[in-house]
């Protein structure tokens, strides 16, 4: 299937995503008590259900479910069985009161099952269906939406914009030989998870954000996640993540202004309002 790059459009689970549709909103939601910004974590079930539904009420779009936390500086990893047991907990708990899509956000495909049958209808991988050899067949084997982060089992050689088209050029290889519908396909370039000493990451998060427009020649519409992030405290010297707020939303401002489609978020109604603000400007500019 070409894809139309005057007019970048995908679908994730029945949610139209692209250059025709407001920018997108996905709020995250976890339940690791590892993950970086403890803010966003959850884990009881009472607790879970009121977020998920504050989150709709703010205005997400879509809501993401992480139980095992991917940043990359981090030591946290879990088994699969308790990752699944994580993921389906809490999305069986809030599947029945929310009426927009969730996502479960795994690299692994045992989750990724777990996370389907409790009543998820997105994958969030961010290894880029490389981590694990079976995840692209699994989700070829449903109706799943799917997000494409850019990911590097090993570093590449090249500008970041380069070895992000390349890795992102290799996963969708990927999906295509699994036979993933490409408009079920959103991508992502990874902010964050590019840690190398070639380059220092800050560095390196500042070009995606800059030269993020380069990417449409892909052909897909595009998910980025800078929020709380520590490109944000290294430029503003704010080591705790809960002190990034302003920075996370400037960022996703920025984002929208170069051409995001979707933007994951831990503070919905703050960046649902800067996102509106920019999406207006980007859509009138001349």
């Amino acid at each position: 299937m070409n894809r139309n790059l005057s007019s970048l459009q995908s679908q994730l689970a029945g949610l139209d995503v692209g250059d025709s549709n407001p920018v997108r909103v996905m709020a995250v939601l976890n339940v690791s008590p590892e993950s970086f910004y403890q803010g966003s974590v959850q884990v009881h079930r009472e607790q879970i259900i009121a977020q998920a539904q504050a989150m709709v009420d703010a205005g997400a779009n879509i809501i993401d479910v992480g139980a095992m936390s991917t940043a990359p500086y981090l030591k946290t990893a879990i088994s699969a069985e308790e990752e699944s047991e994580r993921l389906s907990r809490a999305i069986a708990a809030i599947a029945p009161s929310v009426s927009i899509p969730i996502s479960a956000d795994t690299k692994r495909a045992a989750p990724a099952r777990a996370a389907l049958a409790a009543g998820a209808t997105i994958i969030n991988d961010v290894g880029g269906l490389k981590y694990d050899q079976h995840m692209a067949e699994f989700v070829a084997n449903t109706s799943a939406g799917l997000i494409i982060m850019a990911s590097e089992p090993a570093p590449q050689p090249g500008s970041p914009m380069v070895r992000i088209r390349a890795a992102l050029q290799e996963s969708l290889s990927i999906a295509d030989h699994a036979g993933i519908p490409r408009e079920h396909i959103v991508l992502d370039p990874g902010i964050g998870f590019f840690r190398q000493p070639e380059i220092l990451w800050h560095e390196w998060d500042r070009v995606v954000l800059q030269e993020l427009a380069s990417l449409r020649e892909l052909g897909f519409p595009l998910l980025v996640g800078v929020s709380r992030k520590s490109f944000i405290g290294k430029v503003l010297d704010q080591p705790n993540a809960a002190d990034r707020l302003i920075g996370s939303l400037t960022c996703a401002a920025i984002a929208v202004y170069n051409g995001a489609h979707v933007i994951r978020a831990h503070d919905v109604r703050e960046t649902v309002e800067a996102v509106r603000m920019a999406e207006w400007l980007q859509k009138t500019r001349p």
